[in-house]
């Protein structure tokens, strides 16, 4: 099997990740093959639930850890990460905001 991927970022948004990071997270992670886990501490989710993510009850400053294995889990933990570190605006946001 595949060595899995991981990688560490921290928490930026002041919300932290409440409901809609989580299913931002949920969906995204939903479009990979490959398993996908978020950690914190000793505690690991997966990453395709929002309801498992919810549980993880990340605030601002939190570091995460996101790991996964699989035929595409670079691409996976890439595209999680990106997420997380933008915030959590995906294109669709960042457009709307800039109309306004």
């Amino acid at each position: 099997m595949n060595e899995p991927v991981q990688r560490t970022v921290v928490v930026t948004n002041p919300q932290g990740i409440h409901l809609r990071p989580a299913e931002q997270i949920a969906r995204l992670a939903e479009q990979f093959e490959s398993e996908i886990t978020i950690s914190h501490e000793t505690f690991s989710v997966d990453a395709k639930s929002i309801i498992h993510v919810m549980t993880l009850a990340a605030r601002e400053g939190v570091k995460l850890t996101l790991s996964a294995r699989g035929p595409d889990a670079q691409e996976a933990v890439d595209a999680l990460v990106q997420l997380v570190e933008s915030d959590f605006v995906d294109d669709k946001s960042k457009t709307e905001s800039m109309k306004q």
